[in-house]
């Protein structure tokens, strides 16, 4: 059945059996994604996929139900099912269909080639990557590459006579290498992403992750001891990922996060802006609306360190009573919303990695955590990972780092920042930081 005809459908059913207001959230995608391996191809998936929810109020109480199917036996399961589960919601505090704004924020348009590009050109590229990070030194003996693309579109269409659309693509490519030296073995990585096959620098993206392998070789724990510690980007971006559910409303509300009623007040060093911007041109998590409808708006999370705002949904905000921040998110095509970032990212500096080495004269740079689930509480902010990098010697790089233990709390880092880099990597996806100083920390080592 048309797409459009069976929307209209499913709206015009949910009336006539009662239900109040109905929204439909429609995802479909394509994808595609490989990976080789010494020299061959190892897996290879091309995939499309298609599905919607139904929400609807039923009796002041809301009820979800989802599908694959678009056909009339589809139309009768779905409405039975937004009944059903209706039924059986016990709250006070209800999720609402959002009628929509007066209007909504452009996206700056972001040229893409991931549908013109042939699987073929892509299984080469791939297939060029592994090869290149595998020949890459002679301590290399072993390599992966990955390579997938995306094309998604999201629908979210109700009965107060909503009807927004917004369609996203990209490409990511991955790469990783093992280097042995005598007894000491090591891995490494390095990556891209971006909006456009074209753009994929196969030999830039090998080298690093050689570069990264190779400089890890022969590293050592360092003395038990409190440090000096920069996190370089990609273990910054790790912890604020870990961590980025404190500035969720609906975590302060259901106390899973330290944050609730804390907005206006210090949280951070002044030196730090937490941005959330759902309009950054070629963001990975840019968009007009979010999963309920509200308009999209940019906005500093953390502002020059002042908590400024948590991030809310409809729901969150009307308990709060305050207005929504346009980060209600679902995950595929679920009917259950949740709060979450769109491009969220520390501001950067103005100083390279190099120059904060330099300020900080002696310490450590902290490359990589393993264990980040197991090893943080996302409520009280406490962290202990197992952790490499490599040391700061006279504001040089030293010597490879590993098997050390970091130990702090999250939000401790926040207020202890001294200095942050310019080294964001741009457009953001999701979570993202500049490498940064975050001052003084444990480190347990020999």
């Amino acid at each position: 059945m048309n797409m459009n005809v069976f929307m209209d459908k499913l709206l015009e059913a949910a009336k006539a059996a009662g239900i109040e207001t109905a929204e439909i959230y429609y995802r479909s995608g394509e994808n595609f994604g490989t990976r080789a391996r010494d020299g061959e191809v190892d897996s290879y998936e091309v995939s499309s996929s298609a599905g919607l929810s139904l929400r609807g109020v039923v009796n002041g109480r809301m009820g979800c139900a989802s599908t694959e199917a678009f056909d009339d036996e589809a139309v009768a399961q779905l409405i039975e099912g937004v009944k059903e589960s209706a039924a059986l919601v016990e709250s006070e505090t209800q999720d609402e269909i959002f009628a929509g704004e007066k209007e909504y924020p452009a996206l700056e348009q972001t040229t893409s080639d991931i549908g013109e590009v042939s699987a073929e050109k892509k299984l080469a590229l791939c297939l060029e990557l592994e090869k290149l990070a595998r020949e890459g030194d002679s301590r290399v003996t072993k390599a992966d590459a990955m390579l997938s693309t995306w094309k998604t579109t999201l629908r979210l269409k109700n009965s107060h006579g909503l009807d927004l659309t917004d369609e996203s693509s990209g490409c990511r490519v991955y790469a990783s290498a093992i280097a042995v030296d005598g007894e000491s073995t090591a891995d490494g990585s390095d990556h891209f992403r971006g909006h456009n096959v074209a753009d994929i620098d196969v030999k830039k993206i090998a080298e690093g992750a050689v570069q990264d392998a190779i400089g890890q070789l022969h590293g050592e724990p360092v003395k038990t001891g409190e440090y000096r510690v920069i996190l370089d980007r990609h273990a910054m971006t790790a912890l604020l990922r870990t961590f980025s559910g404190i500035f969720s409303a609906e975590n302060a509300q259901q106390n899973m996060s330290l944050l609730a009623g804390k907005e206006g007040t210090v949280i951070a060093s002044e030196i730090v802006t937490l941005m959330d911007d759902p309009l950054y041109p070629g963001g990975f998590g840019s968009r007009p609306f979010d999963a309920e409808g509200s308009a999209s708006r940019t906005k500093a999370v953390i502002d020059k360190g002042v908590l400024t705002t948590l991030l809310h949904s409809r729901k969150t905000a009307k308990k709060q009573g305050v207005q929504p921040t346009g980060n209600a998110n679902r995950m595929g095509y679920s009917g259950t919303v949740r709060v979450g970032p769109t491009n969220m990212f520390i501001q950067p500096g103005e100083k390279s990695l190099e120059e904060l080495m330099a300020e900080m004269g002696e310490g450590l740079v902290i490359t990589g955590f393993g264990g980040l689930h197991a090893g943080a509480n996302p409520v009280s902010g406490d962290f202990s990972l197992l952790s490499n990098g490599y040391t700061v010697e006279g504001g040089k790089r030293g010597r490879a780092v590993e098997r050390v233990t970091l130990a702090g709390n999250f939000y401790e880092v926040l207020k202890n920042v001294r200095a942050i880099g310019s080294d964001l990597e741009m457009p953001p996806a999701g979570v993202d930081s500049p490498s940064v100083d975050i001052g003084t920390l444990k480190v347990s080592g020999k």
